[in-house]
């Protein structure tokens, strides 16, 4: 018997997918962290944060997008990106999750793989 990866225990693609989409809209309404994403082309945005996420959870073996550290530099040094930030957004990823149905063990484990780039995302 194969044991399932956190990517596949979620839904897979088609979850991915659904949970970005729902994410961004929260994001972008959320007036904490808004406005880091007032000139993003968020389609593209879209694309990248589902093929991290993909990665992330297991879903494929190799990420091959800028790093954490690299793709966040703009917006700690010049934006202010801080650990306030980044905790809405977390927030924003759990209530995403918890309105797809996901269960809330599946949330807490998906949480402490966004924790673990805190570090590489605030450039420390």
């Amino acid at each position: 018997m194969t044991t399932k990866n956190l990517y596949e225990k979620i839904g897979g693609a088609d979850a991915v997918d659904a949970a970005v989409d729902v994410f961004y809209t929260k994001v972008l309404a959320d007036e904490r962290i808004k406005h880091f994403f007032e000139d993003v082309d968020m389609k593209r945005q879209a694309r990248h944060q589902k093929a991290f996420l993909t990665y992330a959870l297991g879903g494929v073996s190799s990420y091959s997008g800028k790093t954490m550290r690299t793709s966040h530099k703009y917006l700690v040094e010049k934006l202010g990106l801080n650990d306030g930030h980044f905790d809405a957004v977390i927030e924003n990823l759990a209530e995403t999750l918890t309105e797809l149905g996901v269960a809330p063990e599946l949330i807490q484990e998906t949480a402490g793989i966004v924790e673990s780039t805190r570090s590489d995302v605030l450039n420390r």
